[in-house]
């Protein structure tokens, strides 16, 4: 009988003894035209009662009877010695019957019946409390809250997982493991305790560790880090202790902790002392993956994104075994996933995955998941009943540049300005040697940004030289120098604001980072930004002197002058090409690298093809009311370094 039933059936048998207590204790009075017994005496004295019957009990007497004009009536009075007395007086045909008796299982039941129904009360309560079994009471707070997923539970396999053809090699070898087991045993081998996996937010690790569950098919227990920690000490350490204590009772399985830097921190980080509960919980988590009791069979598989922040003895061999390194899928990983991903989606004969891929670098598994997520609802919206390529190059440009804000109203002088500087984006962008191609061009504001240009690389990036570096500084500064070129330097406005800080940025670490500066050399001069609590340092070291700060400086502003020199330079030398650009960009809104092309050859360049010249001027309208003296920031490239 399960746990439903059985508190159906308690609620049942509360119910009828309930009813029947209420029942046994309910008085005439409840009856519909019932006398009061002072109303029926006053009859009896008055002549007005021919007859009564009487049945007495110890509560008192039940009277009913017929008046002199034939009517019939019923009370109840308490143990009345004259009442007989004055019936006979009357002249009332009396009749009477002995007490009902009650058998002694009633009186027992009705004895018993209040006690039960406190004890019951009281156990119903306490379940509640301890979690009824469930281990989510007020009382149960040391038992694991890992969710077990049996063998036909975990329907994920490794052809759902794709772009990490490398992590899933690592990983299958644990399917044998768990499989047949003795045929590595034989040979001396041992089941690894624990896998680690590394990579960013979204790569996958949490699908390629249900798809080692799935492919084995064993029991799957998922629990997140910070389950583990409450604000009673030792707690986390009690459900350390369930949790293995079940997985070695459902051996060979997975355990599958998500988040493990939530407590597998550094110990002895930050202000306080050593004695903590994360810390607790840590070190019963070291015992149980390692200590003198063997679990056999049971593999601990663990997701973060944080590697640098774990406790090395949650890393040395004999504990997580293996660390597997999920990086973001390259082009051929991006196809195949978007592959899987498109199985559950009506697909137009145009749809073209390879292309998709190319224009996606630096996607991961989860972004690429949402574009085409994206893609469908666009294709819903526009009421089509395929997915075409169109909806997925609208669902990429949202996801990349933000969502059109089309309703915005923008005076002819910004949408002129912005124009402007977004071109000397582009220009310059397609002048400096080794920059990343100008994918699109757009004066349509997006997300917080006025306008936006965007540089797509060609293939994956895993390195920058430093004339990739210079380039880019340089093109960052186009913008900016349009509008000094073209307005007048007394009407620059704050919109480079994100261009200047990024070229700084850049600067910088070129100098005290990657050793790109013949005056300083290949040295680094960063300082430690190690964060408190994490297992570092709470004071923070200076490592260089006041006079290297100051050739540091020296250097940054340097190469941040020679960027936007150059930057000027170039769009002097091509002010046709800038003003063409511009015109096109007012006239089109957006335009993409094919007419950047036309444009670069100095040639006005092919409308869109779904553009209308009726629908030219939709920025056009009366000036924003928005009026500070900080325009949102313009011109925000797609490359990061």
């Amino acid at each position: 009988m399960n746990d439903l039933a059985k508190n159906l059936l308690t609620w049942a048998i509360i119910a009828i003894v309930l009813v029947s207590i209420f029942n046994h204790y309910a008085t005439v009075s409840d009856v519909p035209d019932a006398l009061t017994y002072s109303e029926f005496l006053n009859n009896v004295r008055n002549g007005k009662v021919k007859e009564v019957h009487i049945q007495s009990n110890d509560s008192g007497n039940k009277i009913s009877g017929r008046g002199v004009d034939g009517s019939e009536f019923q009370t109840f009075g308490p143990p009345d010695p004259r009442l007989i007395d004055d019936l006979i007086e009357n002249k009332v045909d009396i009749t009477a019957e002995p007490p009902a008796e009650r058998s002694i299982l009633v009186d027992l039941i009705l004895g018993v019946a209040p006690i039960l129904l406190l004890i019951g009360v009281w156990v119903y309560f306490m379940r509640q409390m301890q979690g009824g079994g469930a281990g989510r009471g007020a009382m149960s707070f040391g038992k694991s809250r890992a969710k077990l997923q049996g063998e036909d539970q975990v329907k994920v396999t490794f052809d759902d997982v794709a772009g990490i053809e490398e992590a899933k090699e690592e990983v299958a070898e644990l399917v044998e493991f768990l499989r047949n087991p003795g045929k590595f045993q034989k040979l001396g081998g041992h089941i690894p305790r624990g896998v680690l996996m590394l990579g960013s937010p979204g790569t996958g690790k949490t699908l390629l560790a249900r798809a080692i569950a799935g492919e084995a098919k064993v029991p799957f227990f998922s629990i997140s880090g910070s389950d583990f920690v409450e604000m009673f000490v030792g707690v986390g350490a009690s459900r350390v202790r369930d949790m293995f204590d079940q997985a070695k009772k459902h051996a060979p399985c997975i355990i599958f902790i998500d988040e493990i830097d939530a407590v597998g921190r550094h110990r002895g980080a930050g202000l306080g002392g050593g004695h903590d509960e994360r810390e607790q919980t840590l070190n019963q988590l070291l015992v149980e993956m390692d200590g003198f009791e063997g679990g056999e069979g049971v593999i601990v598989v663990a997701a973060t994104n944080r590697p640098d922040v774990l406790d090395p003895a949650l890393l040395r061999p004999g504990r997580f075994d293996r660390q597997v390194v999920i990086p973001l899928p390259d082009i051929r990983g991006r196809e195949a996933i978007l592959k899987v991903h498109l199985r559950k989606v009506p697909l137009d004969d145009d749809v073209k995955p390879r292309v998709t891929a190319r224009g996606t670098p630096g996607f991961s598994g989860a972004d690429l998941a949402n574009l085409i997520n994206e893609a469908a609802l666009f294709a819903a919206r526009d009421n089509a009943k395929v997915v075409a390529m169109e909806h997925m190059e609208r669902a990429k440009d949202k996801i990349m540049m933000g969502t059109e804000r089309r309703s915005m109203v923008m005076s002819e002088k910004d949408k002129k300005l912005t124009a402007f500087h977004e071109a000397g984006h582009a220009l310059v962008g397609r002048l400096v040697p080794e920059h990343d191609p100008v994918y699109k061009v757009s004066i349509i504001p997006r997300g917080r940004t006025l306008g936006i240009t965007m540089f797509l690389p060609e293939d994956d990036k895993y390195s920058i030289s430093k004339l990739q570096l210079e380039s880019q500084l340089a093109s960052l500064f186009g913008g900016r120098v349009a509008e000094e070129i073209v307005f007048g330097a007394e009407h620059v406005t704050t919109g480079a604001a994100n261009d200047i800080e990024r070229a700084t940025s850049i600067a910088r670490n070129m100098v005290t980072k990657w050793g790109l500066t013949e005056k300083l050399g290949p040295l680094t001069y960063a300082e430690e930004e190690g964060e408190i609590f994490l297992g570092r340092s709470v004071t923070q070291t200076k490592h260089i002197s006041d006079e290297t700060a100051r050739l540091i400086d020296e250097e940054v502003k340097r190469i941040v002058e020679v960027a936007h020199q150059r930057a000027l330079d170039l769009v002097k030398a091509n002010l046709d090409i800038l003003h063409l650009m511009a015109d096109a960009l007012l006239r089109y809104e957006t335009i993409d690298s094919d007419q950047i092309d036309q444009i670069m050859q100095g040639h006005e360049p092919d409308p869109p093809e779904d553009w209308d010249d009726g629908d030219s001027d939709v920025l056009a309208g009366e000036a924003s009311t928005n009026d500070t003296d900080q325009r949102p920031t313009i011109g925000d490239p797609a490359e990061q370094v």
